[in-house]
């Protein structure tokens, strides 16, 4: 997920410069540079659109496997969820 970030930031940094530069710019040298700017936007969209697929998968297969893990042990989930709800119930009691 790092790189995943470090990824993006890199390229919204490069076509925001990229965009800077054209602004400035007029004619066809403009033109090439916000077209290589979009093209960079683009790829951060399909950068972020298949990172989300990824976080999407990974979070069902997570689901399953707690699933899984309550079902296989309920009693000790009820006492792990006891336990958090006690710890809960002392602090907020302490405040």
């Amino acid at each position: 997920m790092d790189d995943a970030a470090a990824d993006m930031k890199t390229l919204v940094k490069d076509a925001q410069s990229l965009l800077t530069s054209a602004a400035s710019l007029t004619g066809v040298k403009a033109d090439e540079l916000r077209a290589r700017g979009m093209r960079m936007l683009d790829a951060a969209l399909g950068k972020s659109s298949e990172y989300k697929d990824q976080a999407m998968v990974k979070g069902k297969e997570l689901a399953k496997n707690a699933d899984v893990y309550v079902k296989d042990n309920p009693w000790r989930t009820v006492a792990a969820a006891a336990s958090v709800g006690l710890l809960v119930g002392i602090l907020l009691g302490r405040k």
